[in-house]
């Protein structure tokens, strides 16, 4: 387990400390723009450690505005659902055009594939928790759907939930046996998945083995991107099903199979058109690496998507 880090802003000049925390917030968390309320007076500390799939950040600031937006969006490398849990203080989370507020207390997640903005109106602590879009999926179905869905910390399951949050984090300051860290991230997904089990919107109408099915198309999609011949058809036959069955699967999805793979594959393109490492690269390859063989297609595509041309797409993020 990695050793409990503190990054502060003490001592800086103004201008200096909103420069530090931005960079430090990216780090920390995805990328993002901070903004104090008052500049001068801000100070901010970020306070981690990394146990197993799971890093902790425990995020203690005065009033700022965070904003994920969708040029940051499209600079992921890897798609994250923050698990937000207000220690102190409160904050104004506005997210796939949901607003939550969230007091001492209480907790929501975020989706770091969808632009969301965060309002902390008052000096405030909250302890954040970055988890891997497959590792949360494996726990929790469908996690896209409980996205700025606030949840009260205080009673039933919910406190279970918090109360070993609070514990452990304490436990973090002090020395914590490393044999003990997977027994401990698995424990913290397994009391998620509880917190939400009863809320209708986080559970699949289909059965638990059809639920199964569902994750192991998923990962396969999600390791397959870049073959242009990823087909359902394909997907059934390498996940042993029949093409009814994998089409049966995502009936009461918002997505089919195929319109989930053009998705993922136009996501994976935006965030590589204005990521340094794809620069040297020109549109065209960059369409071809994440599965597309007509660039026509993947144009009009792309602009039914984002708006704008692939071309575009990169320029404007530059120029922004």
């Amino acid at each position: 387990m990695a050793e409990l880090e503190t990054l502060t802003t003490a001592g800086l000049e103004p201008r200096q400390k909103i420069d530090f925390w931005n960079a430090t917030a990216c780090e920390c968390f995805t990328p993002m723009t901070c903004d104090a309320l008052d500049i001068r007076s801000f100070q901010g500390s970020m306070t981690r450690i990394t146990i197993g799939d799971i890093r902790l950040v425990e995020a203690r600031s005065d009033p700022q505005l965070v904003q994920h937006s969708r040029a940051h969006v499209a600079r992921l490398r890897q798609q994250q659902f923050f698990l937000q849990f207000q220690l102190e203080g409160s904050s104004t989370i506005r997210d796939d055009g949901r607003e939550a507020h969230l007091g001492t207390g209480d907790f929501m997640i975020s989706d770091t594939a969808r632009p969301f903005t965060i309002a902390f109106d008052s000096t405030n602590s909250m302890l954040v928790l970055g988890i891997p879009a497959e590792i949360m999926r494996r726990h929790l179905a469908f996690p896209e759907r409980v996205v700025a869905m606030p949840m009260p910390g205080a009673a039933g399951v919910n406190s279970l939930l918090t109360n070993f949050l609070r514990n452990f984090w304490r436990l973090c300051r002090a020395e914590l046996d490393s044999r003990n860290v997977a027994r401990i991230s698995h424990a913290i997904l397994d009391l998620i998945a509880s917190a939400y089990a009863r809320v209708p919107e986080a559970q699949s109408n289909l059965s638990a083995l059809a639920t199964a099915h569902r994750l192991r198309i998923i990962n396969y999609i999600e390791t397959h991107l870049g073959n242009p011949e990823l087909t359902p058809t394909r997907i059934a036959e390498a996940c042993k099903l029949t093409p009814r069955h994998l089409h049966h699967v995502f009936a009461n999805e918002p997505e089919t199979a195929a319109r989930y793979i053009l998705r993922r594959r136009l996501e994976e393109c935006a965030r590589a058109l204005i990521s340094g490492a794809f620069r040297g690269r020109t549109v065209t390859d960059i369409a071809f690496e994440y599965g597309f063989n007509n660039q026509t297609h993947f144009g009009r595509v792309f602009r039914a998507r984002y708006g704008c041309a692939p071309s575009e797409y990169r320029r404007l993020s530059k120029s922004g």
